[in-house]
């Protein structure tokens, strides 16, 4: 399906589900305003539309919020235990982890350089570990693993189980590749 198709359908359920012709919503701390009547999506900061990617993400996240109640419950996964999430992990690896190591494998504390910016903080359980505020109440965790004499790095990334509440695998592989990329 192309953006544009997978745009149209987006905004005819949303058209659906809304009591509200008007959304903002927070990504990474830029303002989107949603306009459901124009079909329109702005950035607020910069007051031009959404790239195709990030309206789809958007619209999804409001889907989901409105149709299935998103909550987050607090139980972190990783993109393998999504529903297909195994099948397609050499690719999101390819797409997302390797980009992830390449930019912070050598020095992985860097990535704390991110936790004001995105509103995150720091997490035990690996070498490295933050978790940061993509929209007001998703929250994802970026881990990395230092090298050592045996091993290269390793990253992940972790986000909670209700995720597939707003997003399918796919959104999930766009949504980690735009973490990845603002990172």
């Amino acid at each position: 399906m192309t953006y544009e198709a997978a745009q149209q359908a987006a905004w005819a359920t949303l058209d659906r589900l809304s009591d509200s012709q008007k959304y903002n919503v927070s990504l990474f701390g830029d303002s989107y305003e949603v306009s459901v009547k124009d079909r329109r999506i702005f950035s607020d900061s910069c007051n031009v539309p959404a790239k195709e990617y990030i309206a789809l993400l958007l619209l999804h996240y409001l889907i989901g919020t409105l149709e299935n109640r998103y909550v987050p419950c607090g139980q972190w996964i990783s993109f393998k235990e999504i529903e297909g999430g195994e099948t397609y992990y050499p690719a999101y690896r390819k797409g997302v982890i390797e980009p992830l190591l390449r930019k912070y494998g050598r020095s992985p504390e860097s990535l704390f350089g991110c936790l004001e910016r995105f509103q995150g903080n720091k997490i035990d359980g690996s070498d490295i570990g933050i978790e940061i505020t993509t929209f007001a109440d998703v929250r994802v965790r970026v881990i990395l693993w230092k090298a050592d004499e045996e091993f290269g790095p390793e990253a992940s990334i972790l986000f909670d189980k209700n995720i597939t509440k707003l997003y399918t695998m796919e959104d999930i592989t766009v949504f980690s590749h735009y973490i990845v990329n603002n990172l």
